[in-house]
């Protein structure tokens, strides 16, 4: 199959639904073989019988289930770290589990998903790790996200100082930065507000372009972050937000 990442191997964590699942398919499309991880079997399963994509339940906050995946997977080309949740709140409304679990799903599993795989890739002498920030956090704060802010501000941390400890050994990272995007799990968030039609309202009003962006809408990023086209880049928080820190 030809395409912007034929002979690719990609792996994509909380591949069921939203970005990393229009992300699994878009690498798919480029001809990448995609294994697509994530802890909803039954979303995940959707994806089965997709051409170039191999799905494997995967919870990545347990650190031996990501390494027993990675036996099987061997060494990508491509890691696109997407786990991630949204606490909505300010610092008196994060208790210490909603602490504990923002950080360890949205910063220490992709720490340990890129620690997992990353020697394989040094003795290949190549790789793109990709990983899903936000422009929450390090780059605008944004009310009401406290922790998620904070732990994506990690995030790109963690995207810079793995470029600079291994841009000399064919290790590329940079960090994706989206704005609001309209996956399934915002829709959950919506939903438990009060009111969910003026939630979104406000979710819209907050994107200069009067819209919410589409998961497919990060695709192409990824695509090239993830291909040869992007080969001279890496430590890069690129932003796709809509307009929200114009």
């Amino acid at each position: 199959m030809g395409g912007r990442l034929a002979g690719k191997t990609a792996f994509v964590t909380a591949a069921a639904q939203g970005i990393g699942r229009a992300v699994a398919l878009a690498f798919a499309r480029e001809g990448a073989k995609v294994w697509a991880t994530d802890l909803n079997e039954a979303k995940l399963a959707e994806l089965k019988g997709t051409p170039g994509v191999e799905v494997r339940k995967l919870d990545v906050l347990k650190d031996a289930d990501i390494v027993a995946v990675a036996r099987e997977v061997g060494t990508p080309d491509i890691l696109f770290n997407c786990a991630g949740f949204v606490h909505h709140g300010t610092i008196e409304e994060c208790a210490d589990k909603d602490w504990d679990f923002s950080m360890n799903l949205n910063v220490r599993s992709h720490y340990v998903v890129i620690r997992t795989f990353l020697p394989g890739m040094l003795a290949a002498g190549k790789g793109s790790i990709i990983n899903v920030a936000s422009v929450a956090g390090s780059i605008k704060g944004i009310a009401n996200r406290f922790v998620y802010g904070t732990s994506k501000a990690a995030v790109i941390g963690m995207t810079k100082a793995l470029a600079m400890d291994y841009v000399k050994r064919g290790i590329r990272v940079n960090a994706i930065c989206p704005g609001t995007v309209d996956t399934p799990s915002l829709g959950d968030r919506i939903n438990a507000f009060d009111d969910p039609e003026q939630a979104r309202k406000d979710f819209i009003a907050r994107q200069p372009m009067g819209r919410l962006a589409t998961p497919d809408e990060m695709t192409g990023l990824a695509v090239y972050l993830a291909s040869d086209e992007s080969i001279f880049m890496t430590g890069q928080a690129v932003i796709c937000d809509g307009g929200i820190t114009i």
